[in-house]
């Protein structure tokens, strides 16, 4: 049951370094959807995009995901002999509590609990972005704990 978790997990943490990759590369293709909006004050009300991300900012993304992925590889042996030293164990435990922290959210943009909810991103987030971190927090510790 971990082993098939664990499968579940790297494909999806892959999934999106990939995608992060195909951004930092230039990608357009659901670019407007994966970063938060605020609103724009204006004679009609417009929403932008709180910040540009870099492309290496976005690589960077794209390798800690992949590294995230190769730490489940490791903690059940995808690949590889497993590894059940106690610090892997605390390190992916620490990864998740991340996801769940980004599912809570910084009670403005993102999360389950965020202010701005009238833009595409907001939408999503609340119904795919944020339920997936908690999802991936949940699998990530039952992959370091059983």
């Amino acid at each position: 049951m971990t082993f098939v978790l664990a499968q579940w997990l790297v494909t999806i943490f892959a999934l999106i370094s990939l995608v992060h990759v195909y951004w930092a590369l230039g990608g357009q293709w659901a670019a407007v959807a994966a970063v938060p909006q605020i609103p724009v004050q204006g004679l009609v009300a417009t929403v932008r995009p709180a910040f540009e991300p870099s492309g290496w900012i976005t690589l960077l993304v794209a390798a800690a995901l992949l590294a995230i992925a190769g730490l489940v590889c490791m903690r059940v042996g995808w690949g590889m002999p497993a590894v059940h030293d106690g610090w892997l164990q605390w390190v992916i435990s620490a990864i998740a509590l991340l996801m769940f922290a980004r599912a809570i959210g910084d009670s403005n943009l993102v999360g389950f609990f965020k202010e701005v909810k009238d833009s595409r991103f907001a939408r999503l987030d609340t119904w795919v972005y944020s339920p997936l971190c908690l999802a991936l927090g949940a699998g990530l510790l039952a992959v370091a704990w059983v």
